[in-house]
């Protein structure tokens, strides 16, 4: 990428014009993690947190904010998904690499129109993760959110891309 898009030519910011552009398939695919003391994991799989099912609750998060990305992230155009996936997995602290307990959750969204889904993937990621905090910071307020990207986006005038990280 030459240029940032969301400037015009005198340095304005703006939203850009996808009007022109085509509208194809598009998918957005994001993980993200939050790392957490053995014990919290344990109460998060056992379905035991005062709060009630943690993963259930955080994935309903995730996909609400994947609809609400362009609320939140002000250049962002209003998008009609057509999927929106929130998964989680479980790596108990002797199966990661750092002992600790960790939930990675992963979200795929998919449109047809002009513009791509990176932003509602990331979005979804980050709402999860800290629906989880919010859940959880009673028993452990040293939780950490961590290593969120985008995995890949398919679709558009640039193709794919895959995150080889």
């Amino acid at each position: 990428m030459s240029s940032l898009t969301h400037f015009d030519a005198q340095g304005q910011a703006h939203m850009v014009d996808v009007a022109a552009k085509a509208s194809t398939h598009r998918k957005g695919v994001a993980r993200g993690r939050i790392e957490m003391r053995p014990t919290t994991l344990a109460i998060i799989e056992a379905g035991t947190a005062k709060k009630g099912d943690v993963l259930g609750i955080a994935r309903i998060a995730g996909i609400m904010a994947a609809k609400k990305t362009s609320d939140l992230i002000p250049l962002c155009h209003p998008l009609a998904l057509t999927r929106v996936a929130v998964d989680f997995e479980t790596v108990a602290a002797n199966g990661s690499a750092t002992g600790v307990g960790v939930v990675v959750c992963t979200a795929t969204v998919e449109t047809v129109g002009p513009t791509g889904v990176e932003m509602e993937a990331l979005t979804a990621v980050q709402v999860a993760l800290l629906t989880i905090y919010d859940m959880c910071k009673a028993v452990d307020r040293g939780m950490t959110i961590t290593d969120c990207k985008l995995l890949e986006k398919h679709g558009g005038k640039s193709g794919s891309f895959v995150n080889a990280s």
